[in-house]
């Protein structure tokens, strides 16, 4: 994989001059992804003004959602940024080789002899099981390590986190000091629907259980959550997804800065008779003479097999040469056939690059096509592109 902070500073290979616009590639990518740091932080921003006067903290899991762990967390630091939070310790360790400033919490929690993973690299574990707990316990008074640990309640999501019963069994433990909780923390299940009743009854039952955790900081906000209201922000907001451009409030236009932009190569122009079918399991026909650009990006490249074009069916658009322009038959492994029938001769040639995510197209508008959410395309952008890392901690 390719890493480039300025695609301006690639020129060997590049792609035609007059395609203005188009990223300068190494020869032999097969595309180009492009993530946009200052319009992550101008997210973040965003979303740090929506939720004061609580801290807003952010989620670099899942090499910060497939936009690479490294310069996301530089560029978030720099911007002000204090709490991190990723899914494992690997992902800690990554996040901590960015910057050694930020705080940053383990939300898959410790598993047993961790605790000396989670002390050399300063990390806190998000503590969601009594017998965790205990554990977590025992490596610090063997050790003297105090650097703390979350508590994870379960409030209505039924997946990590204490029982509210076994939560209000510790808050004695909170009332006796020198307790060694850092945060208290929930998480909301339907965050994204704003009218959805579990909402209220989540954030009932976390305000009447982290009140007892005196002096210890609350959280149960996600992305969604941060639009739900203030009382739903308590003292730290941990934005994951709509930093990254994910549309956070599904039912209303999105607020958020697009980060991810996403280009391939054509490899070949080809054409077909009417009648012939183009891709695995004939799916779909020509019902015309029809001009194919083959497209160098397929399902190992997180390109979902499901955009793909059916019979009958509209496929997501590929933006070739300015213009929509629809996936014709079944998305293979490595490469896709997009119909240009409608372009101009010789608009699209071998070696142009066509879009995949942004001009318009959104990767929300693509979880659509894939039957799924804009967290799974993001995570799932293949590492055969060259990528490019425009502003923040690039510049």
């Amino acid at each position: 994989m390719n890493v480039v902070s300025d695609p301006k500073s690639v020129t060997q290979g590049s792609a035609p001059a007059h395609e203005a616009g188009q990223p300068a590639v190494p020869a032999a990518a097969t595309g180009a992804l492009t993530i946009d740091l200052d319009a992550l932080v101008a997210n973040w921003r965003k979303l740090e003004s929506r939720s004061v006067p609580a801290e807003c903290a952010a989620v670099v899991k899942a090499n910060a959602y497939g936009c690479g762990i490294d310069p996301v967390v530089r560029a978030l630091v720099a911007a002000g940024c204090k709490t991190l939070f990723v899914a494992t310790l690997d992902e800690a360790r990554a996040a901590r080789a960015a910057s050694p400033l930020p705080t940053i919490y383990v939300l898959d929690g410790c598993f047993q002899n961790s605790g000396d993973s989670f002390a050399e690299i300063d990390c806190k574990p998000v503590i969601g099981d009594l017998n965790e707990l205990a554990e977590w316990d025992m490596f610090c008074r063997r050790t003297g390590w105090a650097g703390g640990a979350a508590i994870h309640i379960d409030t209505g999501m039924n997946r990590l986190g204490l029982s509210i019963e076994d939560a209000q069994g510790i808050v004695p433990r909170v009332n006796a000091g020198n307790h060694g909780i850092t945060l208290v923390m929930s998480h909301l299940a339907c965050a994204e629907n704003l009218q959805h009743p579990l909402n209220a009854r989540q954030v009932a039952n976390f305000r009447e259980i982290a009140q007892l955790f005196t002096g210890v900081p609350a959280s149960l906000a996600n992305s969604s959550g941060i639009f739900l209201g203030p009382q739903f922000q308590f003292d730290l907001v941990r934005p994951g997804a709509a930093l990254y451009g994910v549309n956070p409030t599904p039912e209303a236009d999105n607020p958020m800065q697009p980060v991810v932009g996403l280009k391939a190569r054509i490899v070949q122009i080809r054409n077909v008779e009417r009648g012939d079918s183009v891709g695995y399991g004939a799916t779909w026909t020509a019902r015309r003479p029809t001009r194919l650009a083959i497209v160098s990006a397929g399902y190992a490249d997180g390109y979902f097999r499901a955009a793909g074009g059916v019979d009958g069916v509209r496929s997501a658009d590929i933006i070739v040469a300015g213009k929509r322009c629809p996936v014709a038959g079944r998305i293979s492994m490595d490469l896709m056939a997009v119909d240009i029938t409608d372009l101009p001769d010789k608009a699209a040639r071998r070696g142009h690059f066509v879009t995949l995510i942004g001009d318009g197209i959104t990767v929300d508008e693509l979880a659509h096509h894939y039957g799924t959410i804009g967290y799974e395309v993001l995570t799932s952008l293949g590492r055969r592109y060259a990528r490019f890392y425009k502003g923040g901690a690039a510049s």
